[in-house]
């Protein structure tokens, strides 16, 4: 496929190597006319909001990528397959699985457990296990250390649905293996560069824990500012 995408609208050289993806775009816009020096909209089409714009001198882009794996998994292909992107830096939103995870606090992916059959597309011979890129990761690490800021670092489970009849049994199985936090996106970032051969990282703040008020949208989409320093130093 050539670009612009059916999704993208984008020329070749609009979009920087490494992109930064909220769910929300109006969160991308927040963080292109709050971060960025110079930020220039490169993509509107469904009103997934794209900018490139530059921090402490360096070219980077953000964009929204919407909600669930379909969504990601589309948006992610496109940029690593057809716009040469070599990071992406997923920064969102999550729910605590563990009752040690606290409201606000940072998680860091390092694997992408999942209930989606995604996987299946790659007609794969058994079962593949999604992860972070290392390089990322270790990075993401060190930025969080410099910075001052505390982070969590291990296994998520992205899933396919967000209304669940059985959510208790289901979060329980998952508490069982140690898992920290539910999303719906890392998995299928995680397998589309593993495919690409191209590097990805899901970083989320904690936004809904059982028995406490979730933050509300627009808190979710102005407030999460320690993540989005972290994923900046790593430009």
């Amino acid at each position: 496929m050539s670009t612009p995408t059916p999704h993208i609208t984008a020329k070749p050289g609009d979009i920087a190597k490494t992109v930064l993806m909220p769910g929300d775009p109006l969160r991308a816009k927040f963080i292109a006319e709050k971060f960025l020096d110079n930020p220039v909209c490169f993509n509107e089409v469904r009103n997934m909001l794209g900018y490139t714009g530059t921090y402490k001198g360096k070219p980077v882009s953000v964009m929204g990528h919407g909600m669930g794996m379909p969504s990601m998994g589309i948006y992610s292909y496109e940029l690593f397959n057809f716009y040469d992107v070599d990071n992406i830096i997923r920064i969102g939103s999550s729910g605590a699985i563990q009752p040690d995870v606290k409201m606000r606090d940072i998680i860091i992916g390092m694997g992408a457990c999942t209930d989606s059959n995604y996987a299946n597309s790659f007609n794969l011979p058994g079962t593949f296990a999604p992860i972070a890129s290392y390089e990322l990761l270790s990075k993401a690490v060190a930025a969080a250390g410099e910075l001052g800021l505390s982070v969590r670092v291990g296994n998520i489970m992205s899933g396919d649905v967000f209304y669940c009849d059985n959510a208790k049994e289901h979060d329980e199985g998952w508490l069982k293996m140690g898992v920290l936090a539910s999303e719906m996106e890392a998995a299928a970032l995680y397998m589309n560069a593993a495919r690409a051969g191209k590097h990805a990282l899901c970083m989320v703040t904690i936004s809904d824990k059982p028995g406490e008020k979730p933050t509300t949208a627009q808190e979710r989409e102005q407030t999460f500012t320690d993540m989005i320093e972290i994923s900046l130093a790593l430009v």
